[in-house]
């Protein structure tokens, strides 16, 4: 079910509906949770619920086994089987074709043809971050940072809650899970700001990304046509489509849990008006950077020990990262290309110069800021080309033809170039806080207005498009 569609305009209000005035007590809201996210889930492919709730069970069976266990061998034999299984569902549903297809190129590169088999394997959506939210559990319960729920309804709630179930964030069990315990009374003020997150994670969606991927999608598909400067003005469009596609969803997941008063954890925080590549990575999609932080690369001795460790174990994290993002050389090649960014930054120790707001002290930023802020987005740009191009051909054909001096079609300025415009001039305007603020009644009311009708506009026109991050 998408945010984006009718079907989820008329689930939302009713599940809100019944939560509040017919569930009031914890486990009957929490059943119903259960309910709703399950029916959420399922109506892509009811198939693929037999996948969660698998995932379900074995996490919640190996938390209760951890807790009753002592000996450390048996602790460590109950991890790896949560690792194994976890990353098996990875592995088989997400990786299969890589493998096979890397193992037949292989041998036939020494003149050994071999045929790949009749099984096609269709990805579940969203299956990357649940496997990575009830992973995190075991871990956490295995280093008793937490302890294990005996509530398995609760613990299925936390696993499928329904707003960030297929695309983040990917929350860990000790903010979310905690929630199903509590009390839950509605909250005017806590649902107002999750009004607000949603309303501004559907312009995100529709108005900026939506409309970047018409532009996007049309030069990268016919990019042997077009000139180095169109080309260039398509990986621009593409940064912004997956910003505001992907941002988007979060507001939105954010925004929805608060309807149902839940907190969840930040995901972005303009991550394009970052100074550096360092910033960009706390910044953008927060809760996987820092779910590979804590259970990879800190791990792994994180920023301690020699130049040699520090290079292996950032080269490790980026490449991994990359690696989540899709079974394609392409997103390993843009986690790569990132590790190099962030690299020297790391050893140089440079990489915490610019951990506070942006600009914090002024409304604009200075020339060097400035100057900062648009290297990182171009590096960060220039990256994306290959997260966008279908295969490592492709994206290397795209990056020398947009260097190269060479006739094609050329995009001119157009109204939506204004749009983006004045979406970037909002969110540096709101870069301190959560979403925008506007102290005026009758302006902040205008203001909601002109989106709402500016919403409706592009839906109207545009087919709904599903969210680039459903396929990882």
């Amino acid at each position: 079910m998408l945010f984006n569609s009718i079907d989820f305009l008329l689930f939302l209000p009713s599940v809100f509906l019944l939560y509040w005035f017919i569930f009031k007590k914890i486990k009957s809201q929490n059943l119903f949770i259960l309910f709703a996210s399950y029916l959420f889930y399922g109506w892509w492919d009811w198939r693929f619920l037999f996948l969660i709730l698998a995932s379900t069970l074995v996490d919640y069976s190996i938390g209760l086994l951890l807790d009753k266990s002592i000996e450390n061998k048996k602790r460590k034999y109950l991890l790896y089987t949560s690792l194994v299984f976890n990353l098996g569902l990875l592995g088989i549903f997400k990786y299969y074709d890589f493998f096979i297809d890397n193992w037949i190129y292989a041998w036939s590169e020494i003149g050994i043809t071999m045929h790949k088999g009749s099984l096609n394997i269709i990805l579940p959506v969203g299956i990357s971050f649940y496997t990575f939210q009830t992973l995190s559990y075991t871990i956490d319960v295995y280093k008793k940072k937490i302890d294990p729920t005996k509530n398995f309804i609760a613990f299925a709630s936390f696993v499928s809650f329904f707003p960030q179930l297929v695309a983040g964030p990917i929350e860990r069990a000790s903010n979310l899970l905690p929630q199903f315990f509590k009390k839950r009374e509605f909250s005017y003020p806590l649902a107002s700001s999750g009004m607000k997150l949603i309303l501004w994670g559907f312009f995100k969606k529709i108005v900026i990304a939506d409309n970047c991927a018409v532009f996007a999608n049309d030069i990268f598909n016919n990019y042997q046509d077009q000139s180095g400067v169109t080309l260039a003005l398509g990986a621009v469009y593409f940064a912004f489509q997956i910003y505001g596609d992907f941002s988007g969803y979060s507001d939105i997941a954010i925004g929805v849990a608060r309807l149902f008063g839940f907190k969840l954890m930040r995901n972005f925080n303009y991550p394009y008006f970052s100074r550096d590549i360092a910033e960009f990575w706390r910044r953008w999609h927060i809760s996987l950077s820092t779910w590979f932080r804590d259970y990879l690369y800190i791990p792994l001795g994180g920023s301690r020990g020699s130049k040699y460790k520090k290079v292996r174990n950032v080269l490790i994290i980026f490449i991994v990262s990359g690696f989540w993002h899709g079974a394609n050389w392409t997103f390993i090649t843009w986690g790569a290309l990132n590790a190099v960014y962030f690299l020297p930054l790391l050893l140089t120790n440079r990489n915490r110069n610019n951990t506070d707001h942006v600009s914090k002290n002024s409304h604009l930023p200075s020339i060097k800021t400035i100057f900062q802020i648009l290297v990182t987005f171009c590096l960060t740009t220039f990256a994306w080309i290959f997260f966008r191009a279908e295969n490592m051909t492709i994206a290397l054909d795209y990056i020398n033809r947009m260097f190269s001096i060479q006739d094609g079609k050329n995009i001119g300025f157009n109204i939506f170039n204004a749009i983006i415009i004045i979406f970037l001039a909002l969110e540096w305007i709101s870069r301190k806080s959560e979403s925008i603020q506007i102290k005026n009644k009758y302006l902040r009311y205008l203001f909601y207005i002109i989106i709402i009708q500016t919403i409706l506009f592009y839906s109207a026109s545009n087919k709904p498009q599903d969210f680039i991050y459903f396929q990882f």
